[in-house]
């Protein structure tokens, strides 16, 4: 990490603090699930993203509702890397940790690095306190803490002082202290402040007293900063100017920027969307944002379970709409069948699967990628689906886009595996024009598509697009176009019922046929050395492995990267990819799942590299296995 100075007092005035350039910084706030760190958190990444840095979060929280007060099991963190560059990740390590109790001091100090910056809110450090996590002495007095920069702070005393002119109770007060530290860090990084402030106006924009209170804990953190002899020094990050295309962005969470991407393919399909929902951690931001946007015909409807949601959202694509479905790795299994009964109707529907750690409910809010072959197989029956996996949080938006693409154009469900660290997870996202959005408009059928052979013009069902394989989308009260719907095998081209075995041998291989043939780009390979090994990942993996794959190549190893969006069907060229190289190695949250895949598919020799602990790589870590991967002949 490259550092400048700067900040020299000028002659004849009292000395002014140093001020540092870095070129990155990771910070990680943690405290209580009630400490407010994720909206601490998203605070100074709004005002990072403002400023003009590349970014990207990890936010990290229980799963318990409201876990007990100071227990391990309660603390929430917030993680955010931002720089005067491009990157990738999170950052596997903070550069500072700003520690509100003894637990989330206790679960948070294995990941800091010797030398880093520890902020602690001494006044949380009771006897009681430490005690509940596991504490005999004091680690703030007892020497262990000796390796890294200290910087006790009485947080919770200085914003109950800081807001005495309030009619606020002590307990009132200190729920301003995360506001407190958010000041403190944004002075010690130069974070703009209007925009917190204006947030805090409007988030409390009925409880006036509570934003003025907000805010001068805000300012307080702030003027502390600039006066304590604590912090001798604060640092500047330069905007990664160079980072980004020319264009307007924005700060965007990767279930946003899912959001977004099924509204714009509503409105470039021209059709409204239907969202049919169970609540589910972490896929219910969608649900809550899309709730929203009513004025954009945007219909939304909270089922009371996962097959209501899904059956509902089906019937709406019957009935013409952009159809979706969202849901976590427990819910996808219990809409199992509708997706089925999607497969059999040749309707589409969106199906969004936002993944978390399992089996059964598992691991709620922590991040996994183990749903993939249940997106490919989790079906009675030959129910061929495609599968659409993001790779960033904005990323979100076009895959959303592409989904929608594939369901309209081939009248298919579609699977979108996202997952919870893309789902929570942020980054700048360039808004694209309009017409850079592409066309997904669709002709329903409007009248007779057949005739008999007594000149009879009738209306077939099942009559196939020659190109797509896709079958007409009627809606229902199109006068003439009346035809039977159900899971009951159907009468290629009539759409009757039958019991046949060889039209069911018939339509089984035309369904797969329809997904099989599927457009999807070439897969594009980064191989600027003609490497023998290569790193093929999909999903959430791609930050980890991209920046895994550039400290290799700046130490002057050789290795090709690839990444996969397309996980059915497969691009095209997927196999003739695979031949080139002497090694493949595919990293994966999951104990091998897209491994399994390709080496039945290709009989390509893959070699997994694998995590199931419900957090993503780090580089460091992938770019340690990867060299040994080059190294081994």
């Amino acid at each position: 990490m490259s550092v400048e100075t700067t900040g020299l007092p000028e002659t004849g005035t009292a000395p002014a603090k140093d001020v540092r350039r870095l070129d990155r910084v990771v910070i990680r706030f943690a405290g209580d699930s009630g400490d407010g760190m994720q909206l601490t958190g998203d605070r100074f990444t709004s005002e990072t993203a403002s400023f003009g840095n590349d970014l990207s979060t990890l936010p990290n929280f229980p799963a318990e509702i409201r876990a007990p007060a100071g227990t391990l099991p309660g603390v929430s963190s917030f993680q955010l890397h931002f720089a005067d560059h491009d990157i990738l990740t999170p950052g596997d390590a903070p550069n500072v940790l700003v520690a509100m109790n003894p637990a989330a001091l206790k679960a948070n100090l294995g990941d800091l690095p010797r030398g880093a910056e520890l902020i602690v809110d001494t006044d949380e450090f009771t006897k009681r306190a430490l005690q509940k996590v596991g504490y005999s002495d004091n680690p703030l007095e007892d020497g262990s803490l000796d390796g890294y920069h200290l910087h006790p702070v009485p947080l919770t005393t200085l914003t109950v002082e800081a807001l005495k002119e309030f009619d606020l109770s002590r307990k009132e007060a200190e729920r301003s202290k995360n506001m407190f530290a958010l000041g403190l860090l944004s002075w010690m990084y130069h974070r703009p402040t209007e925009g917190t402030e204006r947030f805090l106006k409007s988030k409390f924009a009925k409880k006036p007293h509570i934003a003025g209170a907000n805010i001068a804990a805000f300012r307080a953190g702030w003027n502390f900063g600039e006066t304590t002899e604590d912090f001798a020094v604060s640092y500047e990050v330069a905007p990664a100017a160079k980072a980004f295309p020319v264009g307007t962005y924005r700060n965007i969470s990767g279930n946003l920027a899912l959001s977004y991407g099924l509204i714009a393919a509503s409105r470039q399909a021209d059709l409204p969307l239907y969202l049919g929902s169970y609540p589910i951690t972490p896929a219910s931001d969608i649900l809550h944002e899309l709730s929203r946007h009513k004025n954009l015909g945007v219909r939304t409807f909270q089922a009371e379970d996962e097959i209501a949601g899904i059956g509902a959202a089906l019937g709406a694509a019957f009935g013409g709409s952009l159809a979706v479905t969202t849901t976590s790795g427990p819910g996808l299994a219990l809409k199992s069948e509708t997706i089925g009964l999607a497969v059999s109707l040749e309707l589409p529907l969106l199906v969004v699967d936002i993944q978390r750690g399992g089996p059964s409910t598992g691991l709620p809010t922590k991040t996994e990628q183990a749903d993939l072959l249940q997106a490919m197989y989790g079906r009675n029956g030959e129910a061929p689906v495609p599968i659409v996996a993001p790779r960033t949080p904005a990323d979100c938006f076009d895959a959303a886009m592409e989904a929608a693409r594939i369901a309209v154009t081939y009248r298919t469900p579609v699977l979108l595996l996202s997952d919870g660290y893309l789902a929570n997870g942020s980054e700048p996202w360039r808004i694209p024009d309009l017409d850079e959005l592409p066309d997904l408009r669709v002709q329903f059928a409007s009248g007779p598509n057949h005739t008999l052979e007594d000149g009879t013009e009738v209306f077939w069902p099942y009559k196939r697009d020659p190109q797509t394989l896709a079958r007409p989308w009627a809606v229902p009260g199109t006068p003439g176009l009346e035809h039977r719907i159900g899971g009951i095998e159907k009468q290629d081209g009539t759409g009757n019922i039958s019991y046949d075995p060889a039209n069911h041998d018939f339509m089984v291989r035309t369904r797969q046929a329809k997904i099989d043939g599927i457009a999807v780009p070439d897969l594009e390979v980064d191989d600027p050395h003609g490497a023998q090994t290569l790193v093929l990942g999909w999903g959430s993996t791609y930050g980890p492995i991209t920046a895994a794959v550039r400290r290799l190549r700046a130490a002057g190893e050789s290795i090709a990267q690839a990444h996969l969006r397309h996980l059915n069907p497969f691009p095209r060229n997927l196999e003739s990819v695979l031949k080139r190289y002497d090694k493949v190695v595919i990293p994966e949250m999951n104990l091998g799942q897209l491994a399994t895949l390709i080496r039945a598919r290709y009989l390509a020799d893959a070699h997994s590299y694998n995590q199931v602990n419900g957090m993503p790589f780090k580089a460091e870590q992938l770019a340690t296995a990867l060299k040994e991967a080059i190294d081994v002949h």
